[in-house]
């Protein structure tokens, strides 16, 4: 009982933080005034969550050499 309740905490965690990354790509692109639909803020979302993304699994973004 003490194992499923363990997986199901588990599980919830994992799926409840699947929308922060875009949640939060989202309002660094609105915050500076770009609006929803945009090639502008297409381009800023997408780039955002790829930065995010990165953050979160520990590994570096490729360099600009």
């Amino acid at each position: 009982m003490k194992q499923k309740l363990l997986i199901i905490l588990a599980t919830t965690f994992v799926l409840s933080s699947c929308g922060t990354i875009q949640s939060a790509a989202q309002a660094d692109c609105t915050a500076v005034g770009l609006r929803v639909g945009t090639p502008e803020y297409d381009s800023c979302f997408k780039a955002r969550v790829r930065e995010r993304e990165m953050d979160y699994s520990n590994t570096f973004l490729p360099s600009s050499k």
